[in-house]
């Protein structure tokens, strides 16, 4: 089922607004469909104006940026750490923007939109040695 993404039907006093028209299919979105830890897995889907859109489904690697080095390495996620979206999320291994998640090389955080950039970018938090702040 589709997610309409247009204005409210209601007021702020909670009375009707009654539509002038029908609703768009610009105005469609789409349901969250979580991306977990696993085997690389990678949808495409079809935008406005005939682009393409890369949605992950499921991610085995990570683009991770050292901040001292400022170097990119692609290393393998381990699992879930944290993740401020929802508590619930950690144990299922879901990864969402702002996920903390372990690394061969330590703790990182994620960066990128998964559901809209198709790839897995974070920002390396902690090393083995310890914290970088």
């Amino acid at each position: 089922m589709a997610k309409w993404q247009g204005r409210s039907l209601k007021k702020p006093s909670g009375g009707r607004i009654w539509p002038r028209r029908e609703k768009r299919r610009r105005e469609l979105g789409s349901e969250f469909v979580p991306v977990t830890v696993g085997e690389e897995k990678r949808e495409v889907r079809k935008t406005k104006g005939g682009d393409k859109k890369l949605r992950l489904r499921r991610a085995e690697r990570a683009n991770v940026l050292d901040p001292r080095t400022k170097e990119f390495r692609v290393v393998k996620i381990l699992g879930v750490v944290e993740n401020p979206a929802n508590p619930h999320f950690v144990r299922r291994n879901i990864l969402t923007k702002g996920a903390v998640i372990q690394t061969e090389i330590g703790k990182a955080k994620v960066t990128s939109r998964l559901g809209q950039h198709g790839v897995v970018n974070a920002v390396l938090v902690e090393t083995g040695e310890g914290s970088l702040n």
